[in-house]
Order: C-alpha cells, then sequence, then structure tokens
C-alpha cells in the first residue's frame, strides 16, 4: 500500500471526520441509532465472547442517546475520540473504533478499541478503519505511542494489529471482564513516527 495524502477541507475539531476513498470515520449521532440497532441487534452472537456482558436495556433508544451523550462529553474533555465506521458508497454502518484513554503529560498514549458488524467482517473494513486512525492520532492528536488489548484467543483480531505494524508487547493478567470473566489480554503497541501504510485519507 502507498504512503497516506492528507488534505485539510476544514478545521472543526469538536467534530472530527476521517475519510478515505471507500471509508469514513465520523462520531456516533443519535440519528444513526436505527443503524446501530440492527447491526448490533443481528451480530450479539459474533460479538458477545469479545465484549463486556450487554446490559438489559442495552439496544435501547434511550441507552442508545445516553451513550451518544457521553461520547460527546468524553470527546469534548480530550478523553476520547468515538467513531463510527462507515462504507463511503451508501453511507452504511459497518462498526466503530474508538481512540480512548488518551493520557497526556509524559505519556501521550491512547487505547484503541474496535467491533464490527458480523455481515461486514472479514472484508478488511476495520483494517482501513485502523489505517486512517493511525495517522490521525500520530499527526492531529499528536500522541506519541497507540496501545491495543486484545484477547489471546481473538485471532482475528491479532492478525488486523501485526498487519496494521502493532508489535506485542506482553500479557496483562485478569485485566478486563470480558463476556462475565476477567480475561487476560496480549497488549500491543505502536509508536511514532511511523510511515502510515494506509490507502489515500482525507480528515476535517
Amino acid at each position: 500500500m502507498t504512503r497516506s495524502v492528507f488534505r485539510f477541507l476544514s478545521r472543526q475539531p469538536e467534530t472530527p471526520q476521517l475519510f478515505s476513498e471507500t471509508h469514513m470515520l465520523r462520531l456516533p449521532r443519535t440519528s444513526d441509532y436505527q443503524q446501530w440497532y440492527r447491526l448490533r441487534s443481528e451480530s450479539r452472537a459474533f460479538l458477545q465472547p469479545w465484549e463486556p456482558l450487554w446490559r438489559a436495556d442495552e439496544l435501547t433508544e434511550a441507552s442508545f442517546r445516553s451513550r451518544c451523550l457521553r461520547h460527546s462529553q468524553e470527546h469534548a474533555c480530550g478523553l476520547s475520540v468515538p467513531f463510527f465506521l462507515f462504507r463511503r458508497q451508501d453511507d452504511a454502518l459497518l462498526g466503530g473504533l474508538t481512540i480512548g484513554l488518551i493520557r497526556r503529560g509524559v505519556a501521550q498514549t491512547c487505547m484503541i478499541g474496535y467491533w464490527m458488524g458480523e455481515r461486514f467482517a472479514g472484508q478488511g473494513h476495520m483494517f482501513a478503519a485502523v489505517g486512517m486512525a493511525i495517522p490521525y492520532i500520530f499527526r492531529e492528536l499528536e500522541l506519541h505511542r497507540i496501545e491495543a488489548a486484545c484477547i489471546p484467543e481473538n485471532h482475528k483480531s491479532i492478525r488486523l494489529l501485526e498487519r496494521a505494524g502493532f508489535e506485542r508487547e506482553g500479557l496483562l493478567r485478569s485485566y478486563l471482564n470480558i463476556n462475565g470473566e476477567w480475561r487476560d489480554h496480549a497488549i500491543y503497541s505502536l509508536l511514532s513516527p511511523h510511515n502510515c501504510t494506509t490507502s489515500k485519507t482525507y480528515y476535517s
């Protein structure tokens, strides 16, 4: 793949949007609820082994609105950038990628996490999203280090991270409560500066 080429369409840090020729990353909106509900509900069995237990009201519109508000507040405070991933040709919601746990000061680091709807999995969409996020993190957020934690049995996610240039650093014991159990996670990292291997990307 070729080196990224960037163009600033506008400067609106309160509502970042990242574009490639085929994909878009943007903050969630309450108007996304119907697409989000369909994708998450049909993908529940696919996603649940890798996520915290879903609450009883997980898929309600009220819960989604609260989620959007929380995401907006965390982004405004500089703590995270929670993106939804869309296919540009038809604006289909494919999944999500969150740049979270942003730490400044001497750390200058963040943690990325992501999810993909089952019917879109295995088609390279999340690899494209990670490729769009990496230069944004290093060049716009000006962070030094990106971390990702992955359950060792999640071989697809591990392959994605390794393809994107992440390196495994070790094992975090009993790190996160996933699907009702405290699970070990492998920790991966990517450092800046980095020759970002991504398709042509535009962001605003």
